[in-house]
């Protein structure tokens, strides 16, 4: 008999505690998984439209009372893959917003139905939180919250190795730059030498060089010479481009008992433009002048020459210091001089004249010797 009330007891205990039991609710918890550093919602990645359908799922369940505001839905926001605290604030903020967004469109639901918050902490998701019945859920919240740790869990573990990939293509990349650089100092050094061993061998600078580094050299025309005028003068460069060479010229001869003679004298400063990427073209402007003294025949004639006009000519390098520089002077010359004739060793004056010439004044195949 007691045994039989305490079984009767404990059935009327049963029937009375089952409507609070049914009416005890649990929280289920829904997560949507972030990539680190961005605020879109990509609904296929990482399973959340696996877990977008579960939660729509729940919420057409239980539609009626979350659009009564008897079930609302708690979004929390989390980041902490950025420097700052507000900026972490301000993109968990904005997750939130999209998979609230995402819930409006899909589910049909209002902004009224949510309550949210946002945390600079913890990782880069965002959770859904329900209220519903124990019998439409399995999960509780010992559960949830043991999931909500987990999922924590593996998405730093995913921070941690996404942050070491980096470090590691990072250095990768430090060591490519670096085997870039060398390969290109050595091929550097390797065409300097190669160019230097050129230049020993043929005794050649560069342009560049040469250019720079010629600044005065003296100068003999060779073809004066040729004509029993010995000839001699210096160039000074100004520049690559620019240079003012002066020439002289100077010669007394005289045979058959001083019966015949050929002297002279003559100064010529020339200005100078040089062109091209080897500077070996040139313009110029010439002056000329000077004295003579021919008496080749019967007749001699003795006088002034005055004259100018434009040159130009070509500059071939023989080697480092050495170059032959070809002329050709064209302009006026004016000469004035008197007639005479020797008798009994006594010149005898005959007369005087004057001649202007237009034409070639002056031509040259000059040794130039660079000094420095």
């Amino acid at each position: 008999m007691t045994y039989l009330n305490k079984w009767i007891t404990t059935a009327l205990l049963s029937l009375l505690l089952l409507p609070v039991t049914a009416q005890q609710k649990a929280d289920t918890t829904y997560t949507f998984r972030f990539v680190p550093r961005e605020d879109m919602f990509y609904v296929p990645w990482s399973g959340n439209d696996m877990e977008l359908a579960r939660l729509l799922e729940c919420i057409e369940s239980n539609k009626t009372d979350i659009l009564d505001g008897k079930l609302p839905l708690y979004v929390d926001g989390y980041c902490n893959s950025l420097g700052r605290e507000a900026d972490n604030l301000g993109t968990a903020k904005i997750r939130a917003n999209r998979v609230k967004s995402e819930l409006i469109v899909r589910a049909g639901i209002k902004e009224e139905s949510f309550v949210t918050r946002n945390h600079a902490a913890e990782g880069d998701f965002v959770t859904v939180r329900l209220t519903v019945p124990v019998k439409e859920t399995a999960v509780t919240d010992v559960e949830a919250e043991a999931r909500r740790k987990a999922e924590a869990e593996r998405m730093e573990a995913e921070k941690r190795a996404g942050q070491e990939r980096l470090a590691e293509e990072q250095r990768k990349a430090e060591e490519a730059r670096l085997a870039d650089e060398k390969d290109g100092a050595e091929r550097t050094a390797q065409q300097q030498q190669t160019a230097t061993q050129q230049n020993i061998l043929t005794d050649r600078p560069s342009e560049t060089a040469t250019a720079e580094n010629y600044h005065f050299a003296i100068r003999t025309n060779l073809l004066r010479i040729v004509t029993l005028t010995p000839d001699l003068g210096v160039e000074w460069r100004i520049s690559p481009s620019w240079g003012i060479a002066v020439n002289g010229s100077w010669t007394s001869w005289s045979w058959s008992d001083k019966d015949r003679r050929y002297a002279l004298w003559e100064v010529t400063p020339e200005v100078r433009y040089y062109m091209g990427e080897k500077k070996a073209w040139y313009l110029g402007a010439m002056f000329k002048a000077g004295q003579f003294n021919y008496k080749l025949s019967e007749t001699g004639k003795q006088g002034d020459l005055i004259g100018g006009g434009i040159t130009g000519g070509y500059q071939l390098r023989l080697n480092k210091a050495l170059a032959l520089d070809f002329s050709l002077g064209l302009g006026y010359l004016n000469a004035d001089y008197e007639k005479y004739e020797v008798i009994d060793g006594v010149r005898v004056r005959k007369g005087s004249e004057a001649k202007d010439w237009w034409g070639p004044i002056n031509a040259g195949v000059t040794l130039v010797w660079k000094l420095f």
